[in-house]
Order: C-alpha cells, then sequence, then structure tokens
C-alpha cells in the first residue's frame, strides 16, 4: 500500500487544521490506521489511531480533546482534525498502515508497516 498525506500548512495558534491520508492498495477496512509525528532530533511519537472499521479510536494524551482521527473507507482515506493547535504541535505528522487483516488499533511504530511521507504543521504565535 502507498500513503500520500496532504494538508499541513502554516496556521495560527488556536486555530485548526486538518490533515488527509490517501492509501493505494487494496483491504484498506481491514487495516488500523494511525497517525504519528516527528520533531528533528525526537523519536516518532504516537498520535491517534483509528480500528478498520472505524468503531474504535485511540490518542495521545497531549492531543486528547482536540485532535480527531476519521476515517472515509470509501474513499480509502484517513483524517486528523487538529483543534486549538499550540505552538508545541509544530511538527512534521505521518499517517501509517497496519497490514492487511490487522484492523486493531495500535499505539507503537513498530506495529505498522506502511508509512507516507511527513506532512509538516507549523503553528504560529
Amino acid at each position: 500500500v502507498q500513503l500520500q498525506a496532504s494538508g499541513g500548512g502554516l496556521v495560527q495558534a488556536g486555530g485548526s487544521l486538518r490533515i488527509s491520508c490517501a492509501a493505494s492498495g487494496r483491504a484498506f477496512t481491514s487495516r488500523a490506521m494511525g497517525w504519528f509525528r516527528q520533531a528533528p532530533g525526537k523519536e516518532r511519537e504516537f498520535v491517534a489511531g483509528i480500528s478498520g472499521s472505524a468503531t474504535s479510536t485511540s490518542y495521545a494524551d497531549s492531543v486528547k480533546g482536540r485532535f480527531t482521527i476519521s476515517r472515509d473507507n470509501a474513499k480509502n482515506t484517513v483524517y486528523l482534525q487538529m483543534n486549538s493547535l499550540k505552538q508545541e504541535d509544530t511538527v512534521a505528522y505521518y499517517c501509517a498502515a497496519r497490514r492487511p487483516e490487522q484492523p486493531m488499533v495500535v499505539i507503537t511504530t513498530d506495529r505498522y508497516d506502511y508509512w507516507g511521507q511527513g506532512t509538516l504543521v507549523t503553528v504560529s504565535s
């Protein structure tokens, strides 16, 4: 599967932004999807995940209540709606997919098998 992230950009603190990740390939609905982020010199960290059926989601404590992950299985796309953005949210965001028939949400990088390129989100003061 190939993942194409888009939608990053510059936004003021307190503002909102939605980033998207379009997936090619088969069996999208059987795969859990996730969003991670990585600052320069730091490890990639989990942001949010969603099960294949979209019935289960998980969030990092740092974004809980501000970010919402969703997916449109008809479009093979997963979204991350980011509200109340803070300057510390300024990093590159990466989408990730599990293998087919792995629909459960997981939160560690080693459980995801496919990665998209990053999309940079910059939050200004």
